[in-house]
């Protein structure tokens, strides 16, 4: 590799070397905070050269691209990844993790992440996605003292294992059709006289079954709660944000390269959306776990996000990426707040377990009370003009039924976030187990979100200004 290439990608080997070296020392120096710290300010490094360094080369080996887009994504998940090692600080001592080997498994995960969305091949694709999923495979079950994270890792084992089959099998299929791996040739290559080849068909519905299976689309979302209650509250809140996230950035650029001849691909899409948005909504409805409810919210606002990239084009990729944002911002801050609440023997999730607990600890429960707010779209913090935004954005662009449909889960989702927010602030004398204090880090980083779905719901030019720019 050149060094203009090793330049490229600089952020990417400050993730994968430094995971390495984390492991490798970790094995003689089982220091665990040190690693932990190590990490974050390794990720937050990965960051900045993202942001501040330009690339010598516009893509790397046919395979990854260094757009202002693929740097954008890696500093969100570069970030995302350095709050969950600073969230997992206390958690990691409470349960004993291994400093060093989870430390680097995080690392490893956000330069899959990045690959993942600066991804210009379908080799590429397939790589980054698959460098993260099987590091989180580990992390789900990496309590190994609580059966329920062993079962979710093996749920999710399976499930993912099932994806990977259907995308190495849809990238083989667009390939015999086209002869290509690089996206642009490729999926363009799949279209003949405005319709898609018969070829182009099967491999493009093997790709919608994979993604389907990464980012709980339904019906390929059952693993989705049972994983997110069994997993260690901080790798729950990463697998909910920067995980799904950067299967649904890769996502974008693939449908605007297919354009106006891909009207069978968004078909299926509007279905995808419509009955992940209904289905996630009632199912979420009956829900007395915290976590699972969570899982099902984030199942329906994966629907809301299928809107976007059916609208594509410059609306829908500011709206993808803004809700996106917002989104990632309200659900770790909800993780983290069970996080910080959480003890050796126990999370607290249950709602019968929550009762009464704004009493006890008002500063965390009124910061949880913001994120469900924001997630349900309530104004004026940020889920409210996320959701404005996207909702505008199909309605402009000739997606009315998707919004009415969208609009309508969204109004019946303000049920399922303030039933927890009403446990919280009901009868003082009720709690059962006591919560912990909490760590001075953990509150930073609720301080930090609940400070951002606040000024971004008030003051959102920036950051729409920013996304503007960095789409592809």
């Amino acid at each position: 590799m050149s060094p203009a290439a090793l330049q490229s990608l600089l952020p990417q080997l400050i993730l994968v070397f430094g995971a390495t070296l984390i492991l490798l020392a970790g094995a003689w120096l089982p220091g665990r905070r040190l690693w932990l710290y190590s990490g974050a300010v390794l990720a937050v490094l990965a960051a900045l050269c993202a942001a501040l360094l330009s690339p010598a080369l516009t893509e790397v080996g046919g395979l990854y691209g260094t757009s202002l887009y693929a740097r954008f994504c890696t500093v969100v998940w570069s970030l995302l990844v350095a709050a969950t090692l600073l969230l997992s600080r206390r958690y990691a001592d409470l349960h004993r993790f291994g400093g060093g080997e989870y430390t680097a498994l995080l690392l490893f995960a956000g330069a899959g992440m990045s690959l993942l969305s600066a991804a210009t091949s379908l080799i590429g694709l397939f790589l980054g996605l698959e460098a993260f999923t099987l590091v989180l495979y580990i992390l789900i079950a990496f309590n190994r003292s609580d059966n329920r994270g062993a079962e979710a890792g093996l749920k999710y084992l399976v499930f993912g294992a099932v994806a990977t089959g259907f995308l190495a099998f849809g990238i083989a299929l667009i390939y015999t059709a086209t002869g290509s791996f690089h996206i642009v040739e490729a999926l363009g290559g799949l279209q003949s006289g405005g319709a898609l080849r018969p070829l182009g068909m099967a491999g493009w519905a093997m790709l919608l079954v994979a993604i389907g299976f990464k980012i709980s689309l339904v019906p390929f979302h059952l693993w989705t709660p049972d994983v997110y209650q069994g997993a260690p509250a901080p790798v729950s809140a990463i697998l909910s944000t920067a995980a799904k996230g950067a299967v649904l950035a890769a996502f974008l650029p693939l449908l605007n390269v297919m354009g106006s001849g891909a009207a069978e691909v968004k078909l299926v899409i509007s279905l995808l959306a419509i009955i992940t948005m209904l289905v996630g909504t009632f199912a979420a409805l009956p829900q007395t776990n915290l976590k699972r409810m969570l899982a099902y919210s984030s199942i329906v606002h994966m629907g809301y996000l299928l809107i976007s990239l059916l609208v594509g084009g410059t609306d829908g990729g500011k709206a993808l990426l803004f809700y996106l944002i917002v989104y990632s911002f309200a659900t770790f801050g909800a993780f983290a707040v069970v996080t910080s609440l959480s003890s050796e023997q126990h999370e607290l999730q249950d709602y019968a377990e929550l009762r009464g607990l704004g009493y006890h600890c008002p500063r965390r429960a009124m910061a949880l009370a913001a994120f469900l707010f924001s997630l349900a779209g309530i104004p004026p913090l940020a889920g409210f003009f996320a959701k404005f935004g996207l909702f505008r954005a199909a309605l402009v662009h000739g997606y009315t039924g998707l919004a009415i449909i969208g609009i309508f889960a969204s109004l019946v989702s303000v049920y399922y976030y303030l039933r927890p927010i009403l446990v919280l602030f009901a009868q003082e004398e009720s709690v059962t187990l006591a919560p912990n204090s909490g760590a001075r880090g953990e509150y930073l980083l609720l301080a930090g979100c609940f400070a951002a779905v606040l000024v971004l719901g008030i003051y959102p030019g920036p950051l729409l200004d920013l996304v503007a720019v960095v789409l592809p």
